[in-house]
């Protein structure tokens, strides 16, 4: 329980960190002072006590939060880490106030990993719950399908996925992102390929879905700029079980590095695939590879793959005092209520319901274009994820800088560089 006071204190001190006037470095006070500090900059009155007790209960009726995971089907290792975040930050919320003294619902749908369920959930969502603001998809399929019906309906979208065309084709006004966009993991695995590995020929096997299309065309946008080849290309269906063929087809036209850009479990099978074919070249998977499940299916064929991912996977990394703070305290409660360790879609699912709070303490209210104006301003937020401004136009939030390169070593996650 002192767990999960701690991250309370410490993800609503991020409350103070979005803003015209704000920036990461007023969150670096300690978490005695977090709640009052946080809540003298949004006009939230509800103060944790000094010897560390609970806030007053919210009274009122519930500030809903709907989200859209994909906690079964193969995107599951990714949306299981997310519900279990979301849950217990709901907790966390009710048990710090709530917001603007109201109690916090997150109503949670499981899509399946189907975008048309997410369709189903966002409707329900949206019509019938009453959301205020929309969290999801897990997977950029999803999220591309829900995005017209918040554009629709006016109501905020903070996904959770990485796909380029989710904010950088419109409708984007009520559509803001957690994770890095694939442009941003492209160009941090690029500069690892050529600056690092010093290879120029590279082939590249991806998902057929919207995040592995997206990877690739922005690989082959960008490749010449890193003085790279892209000498062979295949797809695979999301639910292959063996890429033997097209991995077949990629080792006859002698790449020295590949690229696979997907989510499991395609990427895994392709791992154990290149090991059984002998194909001795590096590994350089997405951003879509940052969690245990991929060692765990892949086995020894994990060894020595290298990823892009935020720096959630090697705390050390981090060298901003107020994000270190936020993240230590966030893997220590993920911890303490789940018993594992959070993997970089959790710290999705934090960002999101952190982002989303801090613009309403803001914005003192729930009405949709308020928060989307708080949202828009918020300047210097730290999480999981890493330093997010946004802006009218910047819906992203990130930059390459927030980004490290990972190589699994010993089944774990070491640094690249």
């Amino acid at each position: 329980m002192a767990l999960v006071v701690v991250l309370g204190l410490l993800l609503f001190a991020g409350l103070g960190c979005g803003g015209d006037e704000t920036s990461t470095d007023d969150t670096t006070a300690d978490t005695a002072a977090a709640t009052e500090t946080s809540a003298g900059e949004t006009g939230d009155t509800t103060e944790t006590s000094e010897a560390g007790g609970q806030a007053a209960a919210p009274t009122g009726e519930p500030i809903v939060f709907g989200a859209v995971v994909s906690a079964t089907g193969p995107a599951a290792a990714l949306g299981e880490q997310e519900r279990a975040a979301l849950e217990m930050l709901e907790g966390q919320l009710n048990d710090r106030g709530g917001l603007l003294g109201r109690p916090v619902d997150i109503v949670i749908e499981d899509d399946q990993s189907n975008p048309n369920e997410a369709v189903t959930a966002t409707n329900k969502l949206i019509q019938q719950d009453g959301a205020v603001a929309i969290i999801g998809g897990t997977i950029s399929p999803s999220t591309l399908a829900m995005k017209p019906i918040t554009a629709r309906e006016g109501i905020p979208q903070v996904t959770m996925s990485a796909a380029n065309a989710i904010t950088d084709e419109p409708p984007i006004e009520w559509m803001w992102r957690t994770p890095p966009k694939d442009a941003l993991a492209v160009a941090r695995a690029l500069t690892y390929v050529s600056e690092e590995l010093g290879v120029t020929r590279i082939a590249v096997l991806h998902d057929e879905n919207a995040f592995g299309s997206s990877g690739l065309a922005e690989i082959e946008k960008s490749a010449a700029d890193y003085g790279l080849e892209v000498v062979a290309k295949e797809s695979y269906r999301t639910d292959e079980t063996d890429l033997t063929a097209p991995l077949t087809k990629i080792r006859s036209s002698e790449p020295e590095a590949l690229v696979v850009w997907g989510t499991n479990p395609g990427p895994a099978v392709a791992a154990k695939n290149m090991d059984q074919l002998g194909m001795d070249i590096p590994y350089v998977g997405s951003h879509g590879i940052a969690n245990m499940t991929f060692i765990d299916l892949a086995g020894d064929a994990a060894e020595g793959v290298v990823f892009p991912a935020g720096k959630l996977l090697i705390p050390e990394s981090i060298t901003d005092p107020a994000q270190k703070e936020v993240v230590d305290g966030f893997i220590a409660a993920f911890e303490e209520a789940t018993g594992q360790k959070p993997n970089t879609f959790a710290g999705h699912a934090f960002d999101s319901v952190g982002l989303l709070a801090n613009a309403i303490e803001r914005a003192g209210t729930t009405e949709p274009g308020d928060i989307q104006k708080a949202l828009n301003e918020t300047t210097g937020w730290a999480g999981p994820d890493g330093i997010f401004n946004y802006s009218e136009t910047n819906h992203d939030g990130l930059e390459v800088d927030d980004l490290i390169m990972v190589r699994i070593e010993n089944g774990s996650w070491v640094m690249a560089e």
